[in-house]
């Protein structure tokens, strides 16, 4: 099966060399699941020629916001909605998981509540999870047809499901405690709060199950669809 990861943004360069960038990311989260990867660096204005060139797509994290005015946001919009409609199946991480919500008619937007950075925790329909999110960001406003797949009391719709169409996450299952680090040393400087910031760190090293991630990622992209791709 054929996945084409839609890279909406660049992890720092001072340790992509080191940790990776988005899309090696996924590819190592999701090895020996029986997938395969081509990356687009959408944020470059890389698109693919069509919808239909991968089985299924995966839109991953960016430093931009949802909302902000850039080139490559409204054609990764159109590109979402058509993806949408022709029932080929996408997953959402943070940013991904913002643009694919603004697309279908949610709302996103800079949350007054603050930041989320390092460890969280989540309850997956009964299920608890933790896993390490980086953002302010979040969706406010679900769009028809979206249902929460995962919530906490800081982030009401922590991951959202769209039928067979979309299944999206705002924390990041792909990052290990060493690239939230890499976060607070090049990012987090004047923008994040110190408290925060120790409290991230006071939690590194312990659990996280991204893994539970990743199968439920390997299940949704498998599962059987009812409509054809290319089907309305």
């Amino acid at each position: 099966m054929r996945i084409g990861i839609l890279k909406c943004g660049q992890s720092p360069e001072t340790i992509r060399g080191e940790l990776g960038d988005y899309d090696t990311m996924f590819q190592r989260m999701l090895a020996g699941r029986g997938f395969e990867f081509t990356s687009y660096h959408v944020e470059g204005m890389q698109f693919p020629a069509s919808v239909h060139d991968a089985d299924g797509w995966l839109l991953t994290g960016s430093r931009h916001g949802a909302y902000e005015d850039h080139a490559f946001i409204p054609p990764l919009e159109a590109f979402i909605r058509d993806a949408y409609a022709a029932h080929i199946p996408m997953v959402g991480i943070c940013f991904g998981h913002q643009i694919i919500a603004q697309a279908l008619g949610g709302k996103v937007e800079k949350y007054a509540g603050g930041w989320s950075v390092g460890a969280q925790d989540y309850d997956f329909g009964g299920e608890p999870v933790t896993l390490n999110a980086w953002h302010q960001d979040q969706v406010t406003r679900r769009p028809t047809g979206a249902q929460i797949a995962a919530t906490n009391g800081f982030c009401e719709n922590a991951a959202l499901v769209y039928d067979d169409r979309a299944f999206t996450v705002q924390a990041h299952p792909e990052f290990g405690d060493d690239f939230i680090q890499g976060l607070i040393d090049t990012r987090a400087k004047g923008v994040v709060p110190d408290d925060l910031l120790a409290r991230a760190s006071a939690r590194m090293g312990g659990p996280r199950q991204s893994s539970a991630i990743a199968d439920r990622i390997e299940h949704f992209f498998k599962a059987p669809r009812a409509h054809k791709q290319g089907a309305a």
